[in-house]
This record gives structure tokens, sequence and C-alpha cells, in this order.
């Protein structure tokens, strides 16, 4: 964070003010991670609330403070009564306000002053302060510097372990590309706070229902190779979400397995949401091959290079013809 957006910051925070911090639809760890940790950083002298536009994982509610978010889809009227009053907004580990789905018009027409922290490619124009860095490894990393950079003696085990979750989540356990010897470096200066890391992997990762194992092996069941190329893709369709009791979160991961195979460069993972009219994509790749590229291209999406979504109007099995023949046209283009 440079001078000028310090001086900026500490301006803003001379005095109380009403805090809103919002995370993306459908926060993950490091979303929400990063939402909690400023949530703790500021509540002591400001008012502060959590709003998330939809619901999340339960699997993220041992994360102290999660009882605190307002769910947008769940209590609209209070979600609007605190807008009302909003002095600052926050937007965190998004940077398109389509991020935030149905808050983002009133984010759009609050007269508060916008943040934003994030660490995705391309950011739209619409903060007052943006702090964006697309080769930091999370939102989570870029939070801790800046309440280091604010008031570094404020940093507590509530504040270490969201920041240390969303970390961990982010970079995969430290094996992710984006993962850097400061990542590293932060992790261990978090792990200082007393922070329980056997704790958090066990929740984050040990975590599966006897349904989730059983999706998950459905989903394993279902993964295809594309004749001569370097991907696989897999589907979980609305059958296979009932017949395995689907919950938000229940498929967090899944498509990281087709990288675990030799060879494979690209895994997709298509999963179908009847009562949205969409499928919902995630891209996962490693090496050369840049997701977020074809996925903005080809599937309304993005996000990074190795890590990204789209979503998709067809049909799922309209929407696999589809990206059959646009990943072959893609990788001709790309990389022959």
């Amino acid at each position: 964070m440079n001078e000028q957006i310090l001086n900026q910051i500490n301006d803003i925070f001379s005095k109380k003010r009403n805090i809103i911090l919002i995370p993306h639809s459908s926060p993950d760890a490091d979303a929400l991670g990063s939402c909690l940790a400023l949530y703790h950083f500021f509540k002591d002298k400001n008012d502060v609330n959590i709003i998330s536009p939809n619901e999340y994982t339960d699997i993220l509610n041992f994360l102290p403070g999660s009882e605190n978010v307002i769910v947008y889809d769940n209590d609209k009227e209070k979600s609007e009564d605190v807008f009302k009053n909003a002095d600052v907004i926050f937007t965190l580990d998004f940077n398109s306000l389509g991020r935030a789905r149905n808050l983002s018009n009133l984010i759009s027409s609050s007269s508060a002053k916008i943040i934003m922290i994030d660490h995705h490619e391309n950011p739209d124009n619409y903060p007052n302060i943006m702090i964006s860095d697309s080769k930091m490894s999370s939102t989570c990393e870029m939070v801790f510097d800046f309440i280091n950079a604010i008031d570094n003696k404020k940093i507590d085990n509530d504040i270490a372990t969201c920041l240390y979750t969303g970390i961990v989540a982010d970079t995969g356990s430290f094996r992710f590309p984006s993962t850097t010897s400061k990542t590293l470096k932060v992790g261990s200066e978090l792990i200082n706070y007393g922070v329980n890391i056997t704790e958090i992997f066990e929740k984050l990762y040990n975590n599966f229902q006897f349904k989730r194992l059983r999706l998950l092996g459905s989903t394993i069941s279902n993964f295809k190779k594309i004749d001569g190329l370097p991907v696989l893709y897999t589907l979980i369709s609305e059958e296979d979400q009932i017949k395995n009791d689907f919950k938000k979160g229940d498929s967090e991961g899944f498509v990281n397995f087709g990288l675990s195979v030799t060879g494979i460069l690209c895994s997709v993972l298509f999963i179908e949401k009847k009562d949205e009219g969409i499928i919902k994509i995630s891209f996962r790749s490693k090496g050369d091959f840049k997701v977020n590229i074809f996925a903005s291209r080809y599937f309304s999406g993005g996000g990074h290079e190795h890590a990204s979504g789209g979503v998709s109007k067809l049909s799922l099995i309209e929407t696999e013809e589809k990206f059959i023949v646009d990943i072959k046209q893609y990788l001709k283009e790309n990389y022959e």
C-alpha cells in the first residue's frame, strides 16, 4: 500500500465510521476470512457490519465472528437499512460489481466511500480507493498488509485465524504458483498469534459427510477426457445433487482432481443449476494454460490464470458440446 493510499485511509478512519464489509457471492474462505478479519480490526471504534450477497458453506462457520454475518438473501430489510447509514464500504476478494450479485446496485448507488481490496486481474474502476494486486496469493494476504500498515498491534488470534484460513484455502495449503516466500512468511507470523493450524486444516478439508463422499465418487466417475488434448472435464447434474443431498460448498475442490492425472493441464467442472437457469463452471489449470482467458472469451467468466469461473445459459448437454468445440478452437489458436 503506497503512502498516498495510506494517508487517505488514515484520514477516513480518523473518526468513527459506519462500515460495511462485502464479499463476493457464494463467498469462499478468502472472501469471508478477509471480511471477518477487518470486522475484528475495526469493531472497537466503529459500527461494522458484514453483508454477504447470499448463503455460504457452513464449513466456514468455525471462523471467529461468522455468526455476525448478515445474508442479504435472508434479511433484505436489515441489509438495506445498514446501507442507508454507511460511510465506508469495503468490497473484498472481487473487483467487478457483478460479483456482488444482488448487492451491486446498493453499492453503486451508495454515497459511502468504496474501498476495494482484491487480487484478481483487470479490476473495474468503481471504487474510490483501489488496492489491487493480482500477484498476491490471496485477498487475506493483502488484508494482513493493510492491517499491518495501519496498526499491527491490533492483530490477535481471531484476526490471525481468519487470515490464515483464507490464505491456506486460496493457496491450496501453500502449493499453488501464487505462493511466494512472503506468503510463507505471513503464514508463519500468523501462527505466532496462536493459530491452530491443525484445526483449520481439519475444518477445511476433513469435513465430508457420507453423501458428499458419494457425490465426489459420482463426480470422479463422470470425468471425461477430450481425445488428443490435455483436458479433463466432469459434470454434476441436478439428479446427482438431489440424490446426494447437495449443499452449497459440497463440490469445493472437486475440479482439482482432474489435475492429478499425468499429462493433464486443464480440468473443468460443470454444475447444473436449474433453479437459476445456468450451468456454473469451474476451470483449473497448470503450466502455461491460462484458463481466465478461455473463461472470459467463451463463458462470461474470468479470474486467475490457473483458477477461474464461468457460466452458461445453455442446457448441461449443450454446454458440454459447446465447451468441446470451444476448447479445441482455443488450443489450436493459442498453443499449436
